[in-house]
């Protein structure tokens, strides 16, 4: 009986998810799942709902899609150096110079690698790798056709062998071989991206060039075209006269577009801008044609050719008109390039700037960061403008999209605005920035140097405007793992500290000083000395004060190997003596004070003061004495002062009343031996 009804259970049950899953169009899906119970209706024994189920359209994730969403679950580590340096904890960085010493490091071995493997492929001609995959192999870099041929030249462009393919070419032309059109083009590309020369790792990628606009505002004023040139020179090869490209290029027996747009953008991004100008001429005699990766190229040179603002512009405008002549569509690097030269146009180029952001929504393009960054610098830099009504409108529309790269200024954006930010002390608008930064993929766009120079910028100006317990959250979740503080910021937290009366977290921020390798830096030494000095604090607070000033007279003396010791400074002694007498170390206090004599310094009222008062309260009367007869050998005039108060404050046996006794008060002698010397030099 219980295996009958336990059979006619599972037959109505299975009758049930029958009517349910069915599909629409009569159609039966004989697919059942138990979680079709979890659809919101409740069965009744009397009435069975029915329900329609439609299938979900297939989904297409992102070959990334699991790991992003790993990735979504944690969160950043602020106690954890830059992912880049976790391989090697011994490498971990301690400042700024070192984390951009150590990350150049692995991209020089990376490249030292790429070398050996394409400079000595034979040595690496075993595969272990199961399964084998081509695309992660290193690349063949022999050429494989033997003999001079077109086909041998074509292989040789694609290798990048810019001294083979001038030689086998010209031993084509010397055979009396005719060269394809095409073929030939491609030689002029591989001479003009890279300058006529061998090709290196580090001569692929284009130097940025100098985008500091010049110092005056006005228009007609002419700015130093020699000074461009010079900023603009990168390390790269520059245009040599009749170099391989030129000597080519003349003796093609027929020239297409390709071939003048290739010798144009060769000559822009080696410095031959006037020959680019005069090359776009003898294309537009010849009646072709040029692309908009040319235009761009020349709109970039147009800062070269002319040296007044005006001029500038209305040659831009020249090119721009050609564009709609030729039928050639703008795209976003063409307008990235005008604001790039607007750049340099001073205040013509401020009041166009806008009209070009509105030509490009008129055009459905969108901006990219590098747009922004242009208009930033327009306005912001060199400029005397305290209004914000343009940034903020930028990170208006900044904030509300993710941007991947299509530019490389792009990666400028972000220190440029901190630093706008900075400028005008707003540090909303830093806050706001910051969301932007946020947003999407868009922290992609700061490597390590630009992203250790952002946070600076950031924490400075935390240090100016905001509350201490802002700043000090700020500084616990960033340091050693955003950003390496500098000297500067350090000072800016001090000066923090102190408007806050909050130094009793300087001791915390001298570890974080010393770890970050600046225990040496005499402005820091000195500020740090100051601020612990100044004020008398509770015993807690000035017994680790004692001990920070223990560690900075260590620094002073005992240098490392091939270190100079530091020089010890006036103020610095005293601030020593003071907070190791604060503390009742008085031994400690008097092997600081007969330094002074050493160095030829003299202490001050305050210093001689405060060591009394720890000798009153250790009860050490000798180290008292002895510090009266040095002021009283310095000729100090407080000396008087400071007998009286022993006499008055201290228990004195009658030794030591005879020895202060001893002690010449008047300086007489002293004086009278000053005039005696004086005497003798006349």
């Amino acid at each position: 009986m219980a295996a009958r009804r336990v059979a006619g259970g599972c037959w109505q049950r299975a009758l049930w998810l029958g009517r349910r899953c069915r599909l629409p169009g009569g159609r039966e899906s004989c697919r059942s799942s138990s979680s079709s119970a979890a659809l919101g209706k409740t069965v009744d024994n009397s009435q069975v709902t029915q329900e329609e189920i439609v299938l979900p359209r297939r989904k297409t994730w992102d070959k990334l899609a699991v790991l992003q969403t790993l990735a979504s679950t944690v969160n950043r580590d602020p106690t954890a150096a830059h992912y880049m340096f976790q391989d090697d904890p011994f490498l971990m960085p301690r400042n700024a110079a070192n984390s951009r010493l150590y990350s150049l490091s692995k991209e020089s071995g990376r490249n030292a690698a790429k070398y050996i493997i394409k400079n000595f492929p034979q040595y690496f001609d075993k595969t272990f790798a199961e399964p084998n995959i081509p695309f992660l192999m290193p690349e063949s870099l022999t050429p494989q056709t033997e003999g001079v041929s077109e086909e041998a030249l074509r292989e040789r462009i694609h290798l990048r062998m810019v001294k083979e393919s001038v030689d086998i070419f010209d031993q084509l032309l010397q055979a009396g071989t005719p060269v394809s059109l095409e073929t030939t083009n491609s030689l002029l590309d591989l001479l003009c991206f890279y300058g006529d020369v061998k090709p290196t790792p580090e001569k692929e990628e284009e130097e940025k060039e100098d985008l500091e606009e010049p110092g005056e505002n006005a228009s007609e004023q002419k700015a130093p075209k020699r000074q461009f040139q010079r900023g603009s020179q990168s390390s790269g090869p520059r245009w040599r006269e009749n170099n391989h490209a030129e000597r080519i290029f003349k003796i093609m027996p027929e020239r297409n577009a390709h071939s003048y747009c290739t010798m144009i953008r060769g000559m822009v991004k080696h410095g031959a801008y006037s020959k680019a100008y005069d090359m776009y001429i003898d294309l537009l005699n010849e009646r072709h044609k040029a692309d908009v990766h040319t235009f761009n190229a020349l709109i970039r040179a147009v800062p070269y050719l002319k040296e007044k603002f005006v001029e500038r512009w209305e040659l831009a405008k020249d090119f721009l008109t050609h564009m709609a002549q030729q039928k050639v569509q703008p795209t976003l690097l063409t307008f990235n390039s005008v604001l790039k030269t607007l750049r340099r146009c001073g205040g013509v180029g401020r009041s166009m700037s806008l009209s070009v952001l509105k030509e490009m929504e008129a055009l459905d393009i969108e901006p990219s960061l590098a747009s922004y960054d242009h208009l930033l610098s327009m306005y912001y830099k060199g400029v005397d403008v305290q209004s914000s009504d343009i940034i903020s409108e930028v990170l208006n529309e900044v904030e509300k999209r993710s941007f991947t790269a299509q530019d490389p200024d792009d990666a400028s954006f972000f220190p440029t605005a901190m630093q706008v930010c900075c400028d005008l002390k707003d540090i909303k608008l830093a806050y706001q920035l910051n969301k932007a930064l946020e947003k999407g993929d868009n922290w992609k766009f700061l490597d390590v140097d630009r992203l250790n120079g952002y946070w600076s910028k950031f924490f400075s100006l935390l240090c100016m405007m905001e509350q201490i317990e802002v700043v000090l959250k700020w500084y616990k979740e960033m340091s050693f793992s955003l950003f390496y503080p500098s000297p500067k910021n350090i000072l800016g937290l001090l000066q923090a500290l102190d408007a806050a009366n909050q130094l009793e977290v300087i001791p915390s921020v001298w570890e974080d000083v010393k770890q970050l390798g600046f225990s040496r830096r005499q402005d820091l030494l000195e500020e740090f000395l100051s601020l612990m000095s100044r004020d008398q604090h509770p015993s807690e607070i000035q017994l680790a004060f004692a001990k920070c000033a223990e560690e900075i007279k260590a620094v002073h003396e005992a240098a490392g190997l091939g270190q100079v010791p530091l020089e010890w400074t006036g103020s610095a002694l005293g601030h020593v003596v003071v907070l190791f007498s604060r503390a009742g170390r008085s031994q400690d206090a008097w092997n600081m004070m007969e330094r002074f004599q050493q160095i030829n310094r003299i202490p001050t009222d305050k210093v001689m003061d405060e060591f009394l008062n720890c000798a009153k309260q250790t009860n050490s009367p000798d180290e008292a004495i002895k510090m009266v007869k040095l002021a009283a050998s310095l000729g100090l005039p407080s000396s008087q002062r400071l007998k009286s108060r022993m006499e008055e404050e201290f228990e004195l046996s009658e030794t030591q009343k005879k020895a202060l006794q001893s002690i010449k008060w008047d300086g007489d002698s002293s004086d009278s031996d000053s005039d005696s010397s004086d005497s003798d030099r006349e």
